[in-house]
């Protein structure tokens, strides 16, 4: 049985959707990814402030595309804050799909599960030191910082 379009657009979807939890950049970030979906262009990106001992003290996103792509992002980073990086490695993408609620088609699925992927991946992007946020600054990139925040 094929999900209706009514089931995917519940009241929590649209709840996160029109009123997303902390959507918009992290000028503090230390760690950030973006991504997109190819096959229809949905774009997410993550930014992560990630404490000394390895928790994620604020998680925020940004990004453009259709409603469960958008919606999903919102509940990822409202569930992962506070979460240490094992709880987050360990969240897996089934776990994704069931915060998201209503069952998906596989295509729709990829559409929930690529903020999930984006935030998987953020965690070993750390944001250089320069203070701007910027990953694609001028001069060298090196993994020195990384080392500690994730021994």
């Amino acid at each position: 049985m094929s999900p209706s379009e009514h089931d995917i657009y519940e009241e929590h979807v649209l709840d996160h959707y029109e009123d997303p939890y902390h959507r918009g950049l992290l000028e503090q970030a230390t760690h950030s990814d973006e991504g997109k979906n190819p096959l229809c262009g949905d774009v997410i990106h993550i930014d992560l402030k990630l404490s000394e001992d390895g928790k994620i003290v604020e998680a925020w996103f940004d990004g453009e595309g259709c409603v469960i792509s958008q919606a999903s992002a919102s509940m990822l980073v409202e569930q992962m804050e506070g979460k240490t990086l094992e709880e987050l490695k360990e969240f897996s993408a089934d776990e994704m799909l069931a915060l998201f609620g209503p069952k998906l088609t596989p295509n729709r699925q990829k559409c929930c599960l690529l903020s999930w992927r984006i935030l998987q991946s953020a965690v070993h992007s750390p944001v250089n030191d320069s203070g701007d946020g910027d990953p694609d600054d001028d001069g060298p990139q090196f993994g020195g910082p990384s080392l500690s925040e994730e021994s």
